[in-house]
């Protein structure tokens, strides 16, 4: 079938959405984390669920898609829900515990995970250039966290599960039902998001209490900067041609890091900025290699 090529001008404005979405993404990261000092994880994750989910459901009944449908209980929809509930958990412990850029950095390996991924389990093809990618891109991953030396720490490794949970979630989201629209998908990630809060509590056993003025304001505002962005990210994907909007998630590092210096007060030395870079030129080898298009779909 002969690829028909986007007006350049819907491509720039797909590359808008994206960066968008990636600033958006970061700003939510920077508000959860704000949040959870001050809250127990658990309460932040089912208050940001439920929120999320309350804002997508809004969305769906407005675009006119049922909230339930048996497609929403099938064992691919099931999967998903596995891996995004563990994506979740895993990531904001890491937003919680570990400096803000860090875990950014390991998180933009998620499009390398998910390469891996689509070539082991889906059988899709990969080229030697893009498994090199995926080598230099993990090795980056590898340099962040440090294993061996003396600045390790292990609960850098919470942001690694973030980021495979992540990864499996967008290949088990390839899968899922076509009947399922965007907001519905949407839903029921927020739905694991608070799962994963209610399921989290009873390992956390921390008493909730009713979050302080500053601290509801907070957590409002990042359910709204993250449905801002999840809007953003789709809006992206659907104006301009994948492989020319995909590169610019890597766009969401640059915020990452800028809050994590600016707001938090954090260094970052030069392995990390050497592995930010092995991370970021891997992930876009991996998505201009021959064959890119096709893995993105």
């Amino acid at each position: 079938m002969p690829t028909v090529d986007t007006d350049p001008r819907l491509n720039r404005l797909g590359t808008l959405w994206m960066v968008a979405a990636m600033a958006l993404f970061a700003v939510e990261d920077a508000l959860i984390k704000q949040v959870s000092v001050r809250l127990p994880v658990s309460e932040t994750l089912v208050g940001f669920g439920l929120g999320g989910a309350l804002v997508f459901a809004w969305v769906a009944r407005s675009q006119g898609h049922a909230l339930y449908s048996p497609a929403a209980l099938s064992s691919v929809m099931q999967l998903r829900m596995g891996f995004e509930i563990s994506g979740r958990l895993f990531y904001v412990l890491a937003l919680a515990l570990t400096p803000l850029s860090s875990a950014t950095a390991i998180l933009q390996a998620t499009p390398l995970v998910v390469v891996l991924g689509a070539a082991v389990f889906l059988g899709e093809r990969v080229g030697i250039a893009r498994w090199l990618a995926i080598g230099v891109g993990l090795l980056g991953v590898v340099c962040v966290v440090r294993p061996g030396t003396d600045s390790f720490s292990a609960l850098s490794l919470l942001a690694v599960a973030g980021m495979v949970g992540f990864a499996g979630r967008d290949l088990a989201s390839r899968a899922a039902p076509v009947s399922l629209g965007t907001a519905v998908l949407g839903l029921y990630g927020f739905i694991a998001v608070a799962i994963a809060g209610a399921f989290y509590a009873g390992v956390e056993q921390r008493a909730w209490r009713w979050p302080a003025t500053d601290t509801a304001i907070w957590l409002l505002a990042a359910i709204s900067v993250g449905a801002g962005a999840y809007a953003s990210l789709m809006k992206a994907m659907r104006t301009g041609d994948v492989s020319a909007v995909t590169p610019f998630r890597y766009t969401r590092l640059v915020f990452g890091i800028a809050l994590g210096v600016t707001v938090f007060g954090e260094q970052i030395d030069g392995l990390t900025w050497l592995a930010c870079a092995l991370i970021v030129v891997a992930g876009l080898v991996a998505l201009t290699s021959p064959g890119a298009r096709n893995a993105g779909r």
